[in-house]
Order: C-alpha cells, then sequence, then structure tokens
C-alpha cells in the first residue's frame, strides 16, 4: 500500500510542473498578443496626431477668408500654437504632439522658400496597417516603416494629404540621416 501513496505524490509533483509550463505559455502568447494591441493603438494615434498636424500645415498655407494673413513660409511648429502674424490670438492646432511611435518630437519635412510642409515619424519599425487607409492617406498604402508615413500638406499639387511618396512630385531628397533616407519633397529635407 505504500508504494502506491508514493506513485502518486510523484504524478502530483509532475501535474503541479505541467501546470507552470502551461500557464507560462499562455502568459507568453497573451504578452505577445498584448504587444499587438499596444502597437495597433500607436499606429491609430499617429495617424490621428499626423492628421492634425496635415491640417494645421494646410490652414497655415491657405488663409480661409478676408482679413487672414498671406502665406509665409513656417520655420517653427510652435507659430502653429499661435500665428506671430496677426495680433490676435490664431492657432492651428491645439498642441503640439509627440511621435506616439518613439515618444519624441516628429521629424519636419521642409521645402526650400515654403518652409515646413509636414512632419513624420521617426521610427524604422515595420508598421502592422499597410493598407485600407482613409481617403486622403493613400499614399501610405505598402510602406514598410513608420518614418515612411509622411504627413505633408497639400500645397496645390493634388497629392492629397499624407503619403509615403512626395508632395508635388519629384524625386525623394536625402536626408543625410542615419539608416536610409525617407521619401520626402521635391529638393526638400526632413530634420529633427
Amino acid at each position: 500500500m505504500r508504494s502506491v501513496l508514493r506513485s502518486s505524490d510523484g504524478f502530483t509533483y509532475l501535474a503541479a510542473i505541467m501546470i507552470v509550463v502551461v500557464m507560462g505559455i499562455m502568459l507568453g502568447v497573451s504578452g505577445q498578443l498584448w504587444r499587438t494591441i499596444m502597437k495597433r493603438e500607436r499606429e491609430e494615434e499617429l495617424l490621428f496626431r499626423g492628421q492634425q498636424y496635415k491640417a494645421a500645415l494646410e490652414r497655415w498655407y491657405k488663409p480661409a477668408g478676408p482679413g487672414q494673413p498671406p502665406p509665409t513660409p513656417l520655420n517653427d511648429l510652435k507659430d502653429l500654437l499661435k500665428d506671430p502674424r496677426t495680433a490676435t490670438t490664431v492657432r492651428y492646432i491645439r498642441r503640439l504632439y509627440k511621435d506616439p511611435v518613439t515618444g519624441n518630437d516628429f521629424d519636419v519635412v521642409r521645402q526650400p522658400g515654403k518652409g515646413i510642409v509636414g512632419v513624420m515619424s521617426t521610427s524604422e519599425e515595420e508598421p502592422l496597417k499597410t493598407g485600407g487607409f482613409p481617403k486622403g492617406l493613400e499614399g501610405l498604402e505598402g510602406t514598410d516603416q513608420y518614418r515612411k508615413w509622411i504627413f505633408a500638406a497639400d500645397l496645390g499639387g493634388g497629392q492629397g494629404a499624407a503619403s509615403g511618396q512626395q508632395p508635388g512630385g519629384g524625386s525623394p531628397a536625402v536626408s543625410g540621416q542615419p539608416g536610409g533616407a525617407p521619401s520626402v519633397p521635391a529638393g526638400g529635407t526632413a530634420t529633427r
């Protein structure tokens, strides 16, 4: 009778180890799922913030009506918070957003003679979303890095909102940053 009890004690120990192993596997799977969910959330926030900058830049360069200042080059994103060209407070954006993927400031996209015309992420990660973008963001389809998601104002080139391509057409310019250059406006540069 004693040998039967000893063998069941070993079985209980083995069952406890199996439960711990199964729980570890389940935690690993749920951790991976959680990471994917968080990446998708940051991606959606990047799209929202990029569209906010794009809309603000379009309002800066295309005054809405009489009494608005004529378009001038934008040299600092802070000017979108309070337009220095006017005596009253004119805001084009509610606040300056950080890049939600990296937590750092967005890189700005400059075009000679126009100043800042867009923003882009600094992340070289591969995005989860590669298609099915909302209207105006179709140019982001098929890009392989977040830093190729350029949110640029449509300044009459007919290109649309954000794109992984150059607003106004032309060849991409090299930004001089390590790790390869994103597509930026023809003759433009990307800076931090």
